[in-house]
């Protein structure tokens, strides 16, 4: 008879989905992400039971830890992507892998600010935060998306919690300066549909329909597969670009999947997934593509 899991330790390991949702936001890689949380859990384990018992609230001090760890990953990341072969775009996530696992006891935020889990999923936001300064991602993941207090966002990040309401304050003016007037969910994969039929038709032309004139291209190879070094610009470059790929890869599958909860395009070739495609769509247009290739980004990707 198998003896009943101990109440802390289930307590305790409750928190791990919390933990990856902030890490990889915190992040932008699933791999590094899972890292942080091991480590995280590393160092509980290391405690004693009178240590352990000592601590009022076991889910705070995960989290404190975790954010402290990525904090540290997030300046070593600096010098790393300076390096990194071609572009860099954020690790691409799966279908739905957002669990919501939301904040008990949040801190109340001006809905005006407010940043919902689900859009702080998406790759145009996460590219966003690649831009901003290790203490700026932190204290604005922390406080706008889940919800903590400047005096709690202070106490993980070293600083005061003005410090830290200025922090988010000058990341929250990043977010905006990025955005665009993004379509409802339901034309964006109507529009994505379409650029999907257009591909596997070679279509130039109706491709160049669907983009906005200045539209951005990014691909990552990561120096491990080929991929435009720079950002391919204009509707006309990227159609040519696009409409390439299919003839160096003949018997590639282009199918619809859900790229960090938005729809995108995922390609397929004897099997393997070799591309995942992320869309910003404004209107009735495409402004920006995110093609991630590096296969060590497509690790959590499975063909249907």
């Amino acid at each position: 008879m198998s003896s009943p899991i101990d109440p802390s330790l289930s307590a305790i390991m409750s928190e791990r989905r919390q933990l990856i949702n902030l890490a990889y936001r915190l992040l932008g890689s699933l791999a590094d992400a899972e890292d942080v949380v091991q480590e995280t859990y590393a160092r509980w384990y290391a405690m004693s039971a009178e240590q352990q018992e000592a601590i009022a609230s076991p889910g705070a001090w995960l989290t404190k830890v975790a954010s402290r760890i990525c904090l540290d990953v997030l300046g070593s990341a600096r010098a790393r992507r300076e390096s990194y072969v071609g572009e860099w775009i954020p690790e691409p996530l799966p279908g739905r892998t957002d669990w919501a696992a939301g904040r008990l006891g949040g801190a109340a935020v001006d809905p005006a600010d407010r940043v919902t889990l689900d859009e702080s999923l998406n790759m145009a936001f996460l590219v966003v935060l690649e831009a901003m300064t290790p203490a700026e991602r932190v204290a604005f993941i922390l406080h706008d998306v889940f919800r903590y207090s400047f005096a709690e966002v202070g106490e993980i990040v070293g600083r005061s919690p003005a410090a830290c309401r200025q922090l988010a304050s000058s990341a929250r003016r990043r977010v905006r300066e990025a955005q665009v007037p993004r379509a409802a969910v339901a034309r964006q994969a109507g529009v994505v549909r379409d650029f999907k039929r257009a591909w596997e038709a070679r279509d130039i032309e109706a491709l160049v329909g669907l983009l906005a004139p200045d539209a951005t291209a990014v691909g990552d190879g990561g120096g491990v597969v080929s991929a435009a070094l720079r950002p391919v610009e204009g509707a006309p470059a990227i159609a040519r670009y696009i409409v390439e790929i299919t003839r160096l890869v003949p018997g590639m599958a282009i199918v619809e999947r859900t790229v960090n909860g938005q729809p995108g395009l995922v390609a397929v070739h004897d099997g393997v997934t070799v591309v995942v495609m992320a869309f910003d769509v404004a209107g009735d247009r495409i402004q920006r593509i995110w093609g991630v290739r590096n296969p060590h980004k497509l690790r959590s990707w499975t063909t249907d």
